[in-house]
Parts: C-alpha cells; sequence; structure tokens
C-alpha cells in the first residue's frame, strides 16, 4: 500500500512493501520500493533485495531540508546481519551521482559495454558476476541535487550542502540515521568513494567515528584527490612523469626496447627516476646546471614519448593538457582525460589542450540510458523528476580542505581501521603514483603502513570498465573485507 503525507508545500510518499513509486514530479521526502532479485556472482546463487527510495536530511529543528535518493541492497539468505558488512558508496564530482559504482562497479548489474569499456548500442544493462554482493550488502547514495536528491526547503542557504565540509556534515547524519533505521549498527562498515567521493569519505570517516561514534572497518579510495595533503610546486610537476610513461607504453610510442618490456617492470623504475632525479632538479628550478637539464630532459623524452624540444620548453614541467593534447599529435589525435586509452578528434591539431575528454564522452553515451531504464525496469522506481548525472552544485566551497589527515587520524585512533587505494595507470584526472604519495603522506611515521594497501590496474579513472579489471578489482575489494574483519573478541588496542 502507499501512505501519503503532506508537510508543507511538499509530498511525503511512503510505499510500503513490494509497490511501486508514484510517479510525481514532486519531491518524494520519504520513499521505498522494495523488489526481490538473484544472481549468480562467481557461480554462486545470491538472492537478495533492492530498497530504492528516499530519505530525508533534517535541519536542527527537526524540519526536512532534502531528501537523498538511494538504492540499499541486501542478501537475503542472512541470518544474523551482526556479522555481515555494510558498504556505503559514494561517487564524487563535486556533483556526481552514485550510478557509476552502482551500475558498473560493486552493484548486481552492470552496463552494456565492450571489454575495454567502450558503449554498445542498444544501450542497457545485465547482471554483474563479480558484484561484492556475496560478501556484503551494499547502498549507494545520491547526495544533494545529484541523481533524483533534492532540496526540499528552498529557504534553506546552499552553503549547507555545496562544501568539503558542509557536505560532510549532512551525509555523516544521513548515514547514522540510515544505518540506525536498517538496525546495522553491529554490522562491520565499509566506505567506499570514488574520484572526489574520497574526499568525501575521507572526511566521513573522521565525522561519524568522531562525532557519532561510528567506528568503520574500512575505507577504500577508488582514484583519489588529493584529499588536502600537500603535493604543490615542484611535487606537482614531477609526479605525473610515471602516468605519462604508462600512457605512452600503452599507445606504442616509447623506443622499441621500453615497448618490449612489462609495464609493471617500467613503471617501478620511471617511479625511482620520478623521485630521486626528477623531483630534486624541479625543486632547484632554473639554478640546475644546463647540463644536467639537458640530461634529464633526454631521459623523461625517453619515458614519456614527448619530444626533448617540447619537455626543455615547459622547463620539465609539461602540464597534463598538454600531454593530453601531444602525445599523439602527429597522428591527428588527443587522449582521454579521465582514462588516456580512450582517443578524440578535435576541430584543428593546434593548441595547447584537447577540446573535450574522449573518455567521459564515451561514458555518458552509456550511462545515462542505462540507469534510466534499470530504474524503472529493474528497481521499479518510478518517477518523472530527471536523474542529474552531474547537478547543480557549484560554487563549491573547498576552503578548510583537511581529509586526507582527518582520515589518517581516524586509522590512528580505531585500530580496526584498513585503507585500500585503487588506481588505474592511465588515469590523468587522478593519476595512480599521486595516490601512492598520498599514502605516504598520511603515514609519515610508518605506523600505518600495515593497514594501508596500493592496487593498480591497467585502465583508467573507472578502472572497472575494462573486463578484466572489473573481475580483479572486484576481487581486491572482496579479500581487503575479508581480511579487515577481526577475529571474533579480538579488541581494538595497539
Amino acid at each position: 500500500m502507499i501512505k501519503k503525507y503532506l508537510l508543507g508545500t511538499f509530498l511525503i510518499v511512503f510505499c510500503l512493501g513490494n509497490v511501486k513509486a508514484q510517479e510525481t514530479r514532486q519531491i518524494e521526502i520519504e520513499s521505498a520500493v522494495v523488489t526481490s532479485h538473484e544472481i549468480s556472482i562467481n557461480g554462486k546463487r545470491v538472492p537478495y533485495k533492492a530498497t530504492a527510495g528516499t530519505m530525508p536530511v533534517w535541519d536542527e529543528d527537526g524540519k526536512p531540508m532534502a531528501s537523498l535518493f538511494y538504492t540499499y541492497y541486501e542478501r537475503t539468505d542472512v541470518s544474523d546481519k551482526a556479522k555481515r558488512p555494510l558498504v556505503v558508496s559514494f561517487n564524487g564530482g563535486p556533483g556526481s551521482a552514485s550510478l557509476w559504482m552502482h551500475l558498473a562497479y560493486t552493484g548486481p548489474y552492470k552496463l552494456n559495454i565492450d571489454d575495454e569499456g567502450y558503449p554498445l548500442q542498444p544501450y542497457g544493462y545485465s547482471e554483474n558476476p563479480h558484484s561484492i554482493l556475496d560478501v556484503a550488502d551494499i547502498v549507494f547514495v545520491d547526495p544533494v541535487n545529484t541523481g533524483y536528491s533534492r532540496i526540499v526547503n528552498k529557504e534553506t542557504p546552499r552553503s549547507t550542502f555545496f562544501g568539503i565540509n558542509s557536505d560532510i556534515k549532512y551525509l555523516a547524519d544521513w548515514v547514522n540515521t540510515f544505518v540506525t533505521r536498517q538496525n546495522r549498527w553491529a554490522s562491520p562498515k565499509y566506505l567506499i568513494g570514488e574520484s572526489y567521493g574520497t574526499t568525501r569519505v575521507a572526511g566521513l570517516v573522521s565525522q561519524l567515528q568522531n562525532s557519532h561514534w561510528m567506528y568503520f572497518n574500512g575505507v577504500v579510495l577508488v582514484s583519489p584527490t588529493p584529499m588536502g595533503l600537500d603535493r604543490e610546486g615542484p611535487v606537482a610537476s614531477a609526479n605525473y612523469l610515471p602516468y605519462y610513461a604508462a600512457t605512452a607504453w600503452y599507445h606504442k610510442v616509447l623506443a622499441t626496447e621500453l615497448q618490449a618490456r612489462d609495464l609493471d617492470e617500467i613503471l617501478e623504475e620511471v617511479e625511482a627516476y620520478t623521485i630521486d632525479v626528477v623531483l630534486p632538479a624541479m625543486a632547484k628550478g632554473g639554478s640546475i646546471d644546463p647540463s644536467k637539464r639537458n640530461e634529464i630532459a633526454k631521459k623523461m623524452s625517453y619515458y614519456s614519448g614527448l619530444s626533448e624540444k617540447v619537455i626543455l620548453e615547459h622547463n620539465l614541467a609539461v602540464p597534463t593538457n598538454f600531454f593530453w593534447k601531444e602525445l599523439l599529435r602527429d597522428q591527428g589525435l588527443t587522449i582521454g582525460r579521465l582514462d588516456s586509452r580512450y582517443k578524440g578528434i578535435d576541430r584543428t591539431g593546434n593548441g595547447e589542450r584537447p577540446d573535450f575528454d574522449p573518455a567521459l564522452t564515451a561514458w555518458n553515451h552509456a550511462f545515462a540510458p542505462a540507469f534510466n531504464l534499470y530504474a524503472r525496469n529493474v528497481l521499479n522506481y518510478k518517477t518523472d523528476l530527471t536523474y542529474n548525472l552531474f547537478g547543480p552544485v557549484h560554487p563549491w566551497d573547498r576552503s578548510n580542505e583537511n581529509t586526507g589527515e582527518q582520515l589518517a587520524n581516524a586509522m590512528r585512533q580505531n585500530p580496526y581501521l584498513h585503507v585500500m587505494t585503487q588506481s588505474g595507470y592511465f588515469d590523468g584526472g587522478t593519476d595512480y603514483f599521486n595516490a601512492k604519495f598520498n599514502m605516504w603522506q598520511m603515514d609519515q611515521n610508518g605506523k600505518l603502513k600495515d593497514r594501508l594497501s596500493f592496487k593498480g590496474y591497467r585502465s583508467g579513472h573507472m578502472m572497472y570498465l575494462r573486463a578484466e579489471d572489473l573481475k580483479t578489482s572486484n576481487d581486491d575489494i572482496r579479500e581487503f573485507i575479508k581480511n579487515s574483519l577481526p577475529a571474533k573478541d579480538s579488541p581494538a588496542k595497539y
């Protein structure tokens, strides 16, 4: 049955049981549509139920300010929820909905794409045999103004939602309510965030731990941002070289002897050269000996596929925008920012940067129609609201960001808390070597290294779009969860 309530000018719809949500352009402050399913994961039957709905964010007076859309997947043949892990999943942007990891990574369905992640027609979806639903329940959350989530009190200041710290605060309140309503306080809990979502979950784990006294077993950082950790100046310029080498290797523009070697072997060498030679040279700036500068430019050219002339013209510090335009310029092609395996065509061959990101353009092809179909046909959630892949959340207040250090502090305070980073080698937006750099800065004294781990993949920002990495990256999360569950009655102490 459907129960309807009016609160001010907003319609509240409570959908109880396996019923359809009302089709409306009005905001449903609270709603839930429950459907039952079954999937085969790694060859084993997994029955589950999906709850697609909305739940409010309240102000200090208990009045709804916004309503967040979520999708919650629960395995139904589990008798003891206290032992069942719960994963709370966010994407990034800021301003991005949760559909990316929802419909392509950890959820029970995946996009209709080819094995390398390119869109296929007809657009659609199929079962995901690599979902982590066999080992954990998952809730995918759309922050305010993304997906079907909306502000419901127009008098609420936008600053309540749209900033690094305000985003963390209201989402922590929402997660606290969700966990309480679902009676999951005893469950081992995990946060996973992608891209800006890593900034979000790094701050959330600290906020939930210190303001709501909710402790987590793990955080998964997928293609992490800087998270407020200092990597400016020479570090910012030097650290891109390993990514440049990986991309040049993929496009087969390196010297024959380098192309013949395995990527992992090359990257280990380039990483060492970056730290030992390039970074000190960048720090010296114009004071470096000209012959030494030329020697380094020659080596950087060898590793990056760019000419020595171009590298010297940029004082060794080649910007990423220029790299994406320059690497295949002689072929009349650009390469993708978020996944440099993808190629694009610009209006002209000259210029300093590509006209567009061919990777993101390709992904939008597949995701938008697939999720709109999936919400109606599988989740049975029907609304006339537009599902915002990217919502209006700007201006975004980026001041006082300290989420990387907040995550490190949470780890120091909570001996149970583990962190895994996942990065694609061909991601130029949040490159893999800077993701490693994050880990080093979070663990200056080396006391956390046994609870920090890194996994790299031969793909880009959304490493899971490549079929081989979809399996591997989900397996890595599965193992991460299993390995971060403490033994029964194991005390949280050092």
